[in-house]
């Protein structure tokens, strides 16, 4: 069986390889690559995440490919002390990373290096489970989302934020900026142009919102909604459990 690595045909047992390579090689300028490359914009789009969360005090949550820890610190911040944040990732670097960020900010959560498509928590746990800019990188996304769906409690809610289509009248000139200009700040910037160019290719192979409306639906869910955000450039996809 293959699957698409970029815009590359590899085997299926390949691509986790190949994407933890990209993930150990970018994960010390993962942060700052991320303000660059987005303008700053990566944060408003997280901020909004957190701010339509909907959760409360006491709540459980699961980020899931939670690297250097933004949505985690941000869920901390909500859940507060008698709620749980699980901070995830299949990366040992980027897991690292985001460990000595969130401890730096004094903050204590539980980690996991884990598989997204057979996590290790129990059935009907989490109140929420997020993953942000992710699950593009999965081999098997159906699986991932049935295991999101599964760990989910009845009530509960799935936060996907990630690259999506974007509008459009922006096409030519949102390529122009990936295949050009993204790869270059990477060659600069993180003196790693590779994994750059496997960024903007991934973003084109990730399904278009409906299509991920669907597959999540086919995953289980009862609801499913999504906000597009900055032109389509990314999308919050939201999947309740009842």
């Amino acid at each position: 069986m293959t699957t698409h690595f970029g815009f590359k045909n590899v085997e299926e047992k390949q691509k986790a390889g190949m994407v933890a390579d990209v993930f150990h090689s970018v994960a010390k300028n993962y942060d700052i690559m991320n303000d660059v490359m987005s303008f700053g914009l990566h944060r408003v789009w997280k901020k909004f995440t957190l701010f339509t969360s909907e959760l409360k005090p006491g709540d459980k949550v699961l980020d899931i490919a939670g690297g250097t820890g933004d949505m985690t610190l941000g869920f901390k911040k909500i859940v507060g002390d008698n709620g749980i944040v699980w901070h995830t990732d299949i990366n040992s670097s980027m897991l690292k990373t985001g460990r000595d960020r969130l401890l730096d900010k004094g903050i204590i959560t539980p980690e996991c290096l884990c598989d997204a498509e057979k996590l290790p928590f129990l059935d009907n746990y989490f109140n929420a489970v997020c993953v942000s800019f992710g699950l593009r990188n999965m081999t098997h996304k159906e699986l991932a989302l049935k295991e999101m769906h599964r760990v989910l409690a009845p009530g509960g809610v799935l936060f996907v934020l990630e690259f999506s289509k974007v509008y459009k009248p922006l096409e030519k000139l949102y390529d122009l900026y990936s295949f050009k200009l993204l790869p270059l700040m990477g060659r600069i910037i993180a003196k790693d142009q590779e994994s750059y160019q496997y960024l903007a290719e991934s973003i084109r192979m990730h399904p278009d919102q409906e299509t991920l409306k669907q597959m999540m639906l086919d995953a289980g869910f009862d609801q499913v909604n999504y906000h597009n955000l900055t032109f389509g450039i990314t999308a919050l996809h939201k999947g309740y459990k009842y």
